[in-house]
Parts: structure tokens; sequence; C-alpha cells
């Protein structure tokens, strides 16, 4: 027995249109048929029936999983059929494809082919043997939908269901139930909006009302009431009903002709233009109302010699003859005008001469000698003017000379004063005003003034307006006075690369490592021999016991110290550079004498030493007699001996490290 389907043509004719409007039909391909299926068709009560679904329940990417069940429910009509109607308006082929079956490809084929659209109940006949044609999708778990109530998906060892957007899976794991997205927080509602769940969806809902003259639509917009149509208006069987935004307005069924205005009852009066704020008729004429309209007429009264109608043309009024353009009068006269005439007098300035009958200049700068300006009179046709001398300017009255700021202009350089009739330059520290022109400023070259070797302890440099010190680098810094030199204590600093068993002595512009070590015999001490300005290393005797070579030696202390000394500019006199004070006060004559020698490094003999007695102390100085130059170095070793009847009791040892810089400071 054949099977036959009926195809309701109508009905997937509307399906296919408004699914086109939501851009949902594209390439009959394999993966959308199924999801057209699932959410589309579907039989109640034996029959094909469509439901549009729209927004977020359509799909917009292709999943493998969808493409499960595809020929399980290729038999339905309105899908098989919708198929075959899109690929009949897109222009492809009807021939049926095998991914879609058997039975469904008959159905597409009957709707696709051209002319099968306009039939209202088309038969398509299917045979015994095509029903039961094998079926590749036969044995599908997902066939017909499956145990999901939505989304099914057959993985091969067992069947996933899932749901559509909007909705949640059960703990069953097969039933969907809606998501209330205005409790989960997943709506966009904006302010003044409120969130109302749907089934599968939401919607949002306006919190305050849309005001008198709106009302609130289905989508939540605010549209405006057509008073004129819903027949709400009060408006009089006389007048129209006109909808405006949210009100409305009532115009009347009479039109007035040009010149009437309409009443509140309707009727139809004149209009008197001639009240009207801009006048209608032009200047010199009368207004006249009419019935409906106006007229101008012009009023001309007649005026005699030397007057003329004004503008208006409602008077006469006399004619400024002297504002001709044509001289009435001549040189020295002015023209005087009078009601309906004129005359001429002299100017100001000018007298008439009664001989000559003319205008005559008037020299007010002779006539009133020393009484009209304050400093010069000049005269002029009919007048005069007064003038001031250099450094003065004329004063508002024009008579008057009063002082001038020339400082205003920017006369100087530098620096302007202003002085009464005059002014005065002057420049800023650092410049002089130039011999030539007196208001030029000139750089002071502090550096080669007789002075300038004083200025800077080592080396100056002019710079506009001053001067910059500078000190030998490395070794020096400028002092806070940006004048002096001050030596860096590279050792204090710890800037120095002496080694850990070398002592760091720091010099005139640089410093010096020395390995100190005390000889034989000899421990080092803390404790210095009392030298000014230098730096000292003591070596104490310490003889082993039963030595007796040590302890008949009669030296008791040897000392290392360093002393840094300038090249003296101007060498006049001894300078004195090392002090050694006996560590015992002054003794009588009958006790040990100390005698102080240079055994050793007096170079030149360039240095001495002489026994002086102060505050009670011996003391030996040791002088610098001759001008050294440096860089220079030098170790003098001096002998401090204690003599007793003519032997020396012990002896002290002082190896001094003399180091001249080559600088004064």
């Amino acid at each position: 027995m054949p099977l036959i389907l009926t195809v309701a043509n109508k009905i997937c004719f509307k399906l296919e249109v408004e699914l086109k409007s939501f851009r949902v039909l594209r390439s009959p391909t394999v993966w959308w048929c199924s999801e057209l299926e699932i959410w589309i068709c579907s039989f109640e009560g034996g029959e094909p029936t469509t439901t549009v679904v729209h927004g977020p329940f359509l799909p917009s990417h292709p999943t493998p999983s969808r493409t499960v069940g595809i020929e399980s429910r290729a038999w339905k009509c309105c899908y098989c059929c919708l198929l075959g109607k899109t690929a009949q308006v897109q222009g492809q082929s009807c021939e049926q494809s095998q991914l879609i079956g058997y039975q469904c490809g008959q159905v597409f084929r009957a709707c696709c082919v051209k002319g099968q659209e306009g039939t209202e109940g088309s038969i398509i006949k299917i045979s015994d043997e095509e029903v039961d044609q094998e079926d590749p999708y036969l044995h599908d778990r997902c066939r017909g939908g499956g145990p999901c109530t939505q989304q099914c998906r057959d993985t091969g060892s067992s069947v996933v269901c899932s749901c559509f957007v909007g909705y949640q899976l059960l703990s069953d794991g097969v039933t969907c139930e809606d998501t209330n997205e205005c409790i989960t927080g997943m709506h966009n509602c904006g302010i003044g909006q409120t969130c109302v769940n749907t089934v599968g969806s939401f919607r949002c809902q306006r919190e305050t009302s849309c005001g008198t003259g709106y009302e609130l639509t289905e989508d939540n917009h605010c549209k405006d009431i057509d008073e004129c149509e819903s027949g709400t208006h009060n408006c009089l069987p006389d007048f129209i009903c006109q909808n405006t935004p949210g009100s409305f307005r009532c115009r009347p069924k009479l039109q007035c002709m040009n010149g009437f205005i309409q009443d509140a009852l309707g009727n139809c009066i004149d209009i008197n233009e001639c009240l009207s704020i801009n006048m209608p008729c032009p200047v010199g004429q009368m207004c006249i109302n009419t019935d409906g309209s106006y007229t101008c007429q012009r009023n001309v009264p007649n005026c005699g010699r030397g007057y003329h109608l004004n503008e208006e043309g409602t008077r006469c009024v006399d004619v400024d003859e002297c504002s001709s353009p044509n001289q009435l009068c001549g040189d020295g006269h002015v023209c005087v005008n009078s009601p309906g005439s004129y005359r001429c007098d002299c100017r100001l300035g000018y007298y008439f001469e009664a001989i000559s009958r003319t205008c005559i200049d008037v020299n007010e700068c002779r006539h009133y000698s020393g009484r009209l300006c304050a400093h010069k009179c000049e005269n002029t046709p009919g007048s005069y003017y007064c003038s001031c001398t250099v450094g003065f300017k004329l004063s508002t009255g024009g008579r008057l000379c009063e002082d001038l700021n020339e400082c205003e202009s920017n006369p100087c350089s530098q620096e302007c004063a202003n002085v009464y009739g005059s002014y005065q330059c002057y420049c800023r520290r650092g410049y002089q005003l130039s011999d030539i022109d007196g208001i030029t400023c000139e750089d002071i070259d502090e550096c080669a003034l007789p002075t300038g070797g004083h200025i800077c302890s080592y080396r100056c440099s002019n710079v506009p307006g001053s001067f910059q010190c500078t000190c030998p680098s490395p070794g020096y810094r400028l002092a806070t006075n940006a004048r002096n030199c001050q030596d860096i204590n590279e050792c204090v600093a710890e800037t120095h690369n002496c080694l850990f068993n070398e002592t760091c002595f720091n010099i005139q512009g640089s410093f010096r490592c020395l390995s100190l070590e005390c000889p034989e015999n000899y421990r080092k001490s803390g404790d210095t021999v009392g030298l000014e300005r230098t730096d000292t290393i003591r070596c104490i005797k310490s003889c082993r016991p039963n030595d007796v070579n040590c302890m008949l030696d009669p030296v008791h202390t040897i000392s290392h110290t360093v002393i840094s000394l300038p090249t003296f500019k101007e060498f006049t006199k001894p300078e004195e550079i090392i002090f050694l004070r006996a560590i015992t006060p002054v003794l009588p004559t009958n006790q040990a004498d100390i005698i102080f020698d240079i055994t050793e490094g007096n170079l030149r003999d360039s240095f001495d030493i002489i026994k002086r007695y102060m505050d009670g102390m011996t003391v030996g100085v040791v002088r610098q007699v001759k001008p050294i130059v440096g860089p220079f170095h030098a170790i003098l070793k001096l002998e401090m001996n204690y003599v007793v009847n003519g032997i020396v009791s012990h002896r002290n040892i002082v190896n001094v490290h003399i180091f001249v810089s080559e600088y004064w400071f």
C-alpha cells in the first residue's frame, strides 16, 4: 500500500518567509536540517504544524552534535518541503541529496520543482518499496527526539541531552526547565527598567509611565496616542482635529481670505494693517485701512525758499546751505546757517580787514608772546600749536610740557633711570656702560683685570656678566665661595685604591698608598709623636728577653709621617713645616741635652732643623729654606738625640715623607 504524504505548501511557504526574515535559511546543508526540524517542525494530531522561533532560540553556529538524527525526522513534510522550496528560490538543483534520505528526498524534489509553490494541496505518492528502503540513520537512538525534551546527541556509547539557550538541564539529565535570568542576573535591562522573566528568555519593562498623550507598547517603548483617530479629542463640529506628539489641536474648517483673520468662534474679521507695529506705508505717506486691505496716501505740504519737506513728508524744515559740498564762503570764512538762509563770518583765528574786506590770519604767538605755550609756540593759519624741547612732551591741554619718560621706550640695553628732561642708562653687575654711545652695556672681563689673578685660586673663565672659577681635576673641588679650590681627601671619602696591607695618606690634590712596617724588635703603636698637619705611624722598641744588643741600642722609637705642602708663590723667608716636641719638659743644664738633626733625604739642602723652646718644651722646627716647585717628593730622616755627659742615652727617629704640590693652594 503506497504511503501518501500531503504537503501543506501554504504552511511551509509561510514558514519559509518568516525564517528568511531572521536570516536562518542559507544553503540547505546537513547541519541545519536537524536544527530546523527540532526547533521549527513538529506534529500535533498527525498534521504538520509550524512554530517560528525568534531571537536566541535560532542556532548560529553548526556543531557536529546537531547533525545526529537527521534521517530519523526527515519524513516530516514541512521540513523536507521547506528544504525543497529553499533550493528552488536559491536556484539550486532539485535533484535529491543522498544526505537527507530517500523519503525526504521525494518531498524535497516535489516542492523544489518549478510550479509546485502555487499548489495548495499537492499529493506525493511513495511506493511501499521506497518506504521500506533502508535508512542509514534508522538505528539512531535520538530518532524522533529520543529521551530528551529538547536536544539529543547519540555518542555511540550513550545518549547526551542538552537544552536551548534560556533553559537549564535538570538533575534527571533529560528534562529542561526555564532559566530565570532576572534572578541569576543574566539580563541586560538598564536603569529605569524592570526585568520580567519569560519562558526561555526575559523582557525589560519600563518602571515609569510614558506620561499624558503616550502609551506603552509591547516592545517597551512609549508611543504617541492619536486622539483624533481614537475619538478622545474635544474639537467642535466646525473644527478639524490634528494630532500632535503627545497631544492634538483643533483647526477650523473655514479658511479666511487674505486680509482677514478667524476669531475664536470661527468667524472671519478684517485685519487693520495700519495698527501693526511695522508700518506698511513708506515714510511720508499715510495708511488708510480698507475692508480686507489698506491704502497709502501721500500728504505734500507747500514749503517756501530755504525750506524743504521732511522725510516723513509731514512738515517743512530748514535747508542747511552750509552742508552743501559747494563752498559758499571764501578762504578764512566760516558758513553760519540761519533759518531759511545763511551768512559768512571770519573763522576763529582770523580778523576782518576793512580795507581789503577779507579775513586775515591772527599771529597768536606774537600777539600773546609767552602766555600761550610753556616752551615753544609756532603760528599756523587760523591757529597755533605748542611744542616742547627734547626730553619733554606736550600735556593733554596742548599748551603745557611735562617730562617724557624715555625709559618706557627701552632706549638702554639693560637698565634705565628717568630724570627730569632726560634719562640715564646704567648696567647690571658684571657690565659697564659703553664710552661710545652711553646706552650699550659691555661685559667686564673680570679675569683680565689687574686683580683678576687673585679672583680664583686656580683658573678664571670669563662669562657674560660674571666669571667662573675652576679647579684642577681630579683631586680638587670648588669651595662654597666658588673661588677657592679645596683638596679632596680621598682617604676619608674612601675613593682610593690602596691595598689592604697599605695605608692611605692624603696629599694636596691626590693620595699615596704606603706600606709602612715596623722593623725587627719594634712594634706598632697607636700613639702619635705630636707632629702637626701630619699622619703618623709610630713604632716602639720591643726587645726579646735576653737580647742584649737590642737593649743597648739607643734608638727608642721609629716614626713614619706624611706631610703635603703647596708650591709657595713668593718664597721670601724660610717656611716652618714640621714641629717635633720632646716628651719631657726643658731640663736643667746638668740633665740630658736634646739635639735635632737631618741625617738623610735633604736634597739640595732645601730643609734645615733648629731647636726652639716653646711653652716650657723643647721643640725641633723643620724649615723649608729654599723654594721648591712641585711636583716634588722627598723622605727626610730626622733624629732627636738625648745626650747626657756627651753620650746619647736614647734616640727617636722620624721619617718624614714630604710631597710638594705643583699648585700654590
